[in-house]
């Protein structure tokens, strides 16, 4: 599903990616540990390029997106991302945050058909071969009602229905970063990426988050997910792999990687972390 070749990310001249190279197979949940520094955050981000890597190749379904040519907004729908601090907006309700980037894209789509068939329309006029129009079958209403209805569903999936109408400020830590999972889950995204999800929660808040993630898991979801959380990264993760000053340093299966450690960085981390 996404292959990384060689992918190298500078800022000025620290170079914080020193040529990684990975695949990531659909349906695989990808845990990447290390020690703070290592590179594992920026990894993750260039992944969508939300960081733009410096060199390399990030190839999504078959797609270059490090490749300036590409509109990498269209491939940033099916990559749901998850970060540290919920990114909510403080000023809309839950359900209007659930609804936000489905409505925008769906009805962005709507006008710019409309304004397609309008040009071949014109075209037409003035043409013996004539263009066939794009099929419309939606509204700006139906769009907005869809969204809705998918949004309400999602709530129900985590308990928390009951908060569709009041604002992030009212919740719960975890309540919030749960409410950012299935906001990204909306655009019903074919890989989840997760950046320490639980990083910025109390202790009594992180199982409610993590129990989520690992239902997506169970569900097939493929999921790259930054963590320090080594039992549910070893619970989960069908793969692991440790960073280490910009580098893969080992990757293994959960048994291997923290039961029989290969490379002395991974070692020395884990005796300290376990």
């Amino acid at each position: 599903m996404i292959d990384v070749i060689n992918l190298k990310k500078n800022y000025g001249k620290l170079e914080v990616l020193k040529g990684i190279t990975t695949t990531i197979k659909k349906g695989e949940k990808v845990a990447i540990i290390g020690p703070s520094g290592s590179g594992k955050s920026t990894f993750l981000r260039c992944l969508n390029c939300m960081e733009e890597p410096t060199s390399g190749a990030v190839i999504f379904e078959g797609v270059n997106l490090a490749d300036k040519k590409v509109d990498i907004n269209i491939y940033r729908r099916e990559m749901g991302m998850v970060f540290q601090q919920f990114n909510l907006f403080n000023n809309k309700t839950v359900i209007d945050n659930i609804m936000l980037a489905p409505v925008i894209i769906g009805t962005h789509e709507l006008r710019l058909k409309r304004h397609r068939n309008f040009l071949k329309k014109i075209r037409n006029k003035f043409s013996r071969n004539k263009d066939d129009f794009y099929e419309i079958d939606t509204t700006v209403a139906k769009i907005k009602a869809e969204a809705r209805e998918n949004a309400m569903r999602l709530l129900k999936r985590i308990g928390l229905e009951d908060k569709a109408h009041v604002y992030p400020s009212t919740l719960s830590g975890g309540q919030k970063q749960r409410i950012a999972i299935v906001r990204a889950l909306a655009m019903n995204p074919k890989v989840m990426l997760f950046d320490e999800p639980t990083s910025s929660l109390d202790p009594e808040m992180v199982g409610e988050v993590l129990d989520l993630i690992e239902q997506l898991a169970n569900d097939g979801m493929t999921m790259v997910i930054v963590t320090h959380e080594m039992g549910f990264a070893k619970k989960v993760a069908t793969r692991v792999l440790f960073m280490d000053e910009g580098k893969i340093v080992e990757e293994n299966t959960p048994q291997e990687i923290f039961s029989n450690p290969q490379n002395y960085r991974t070692q020395e981390f884990l005796s300290k972390v376990l």
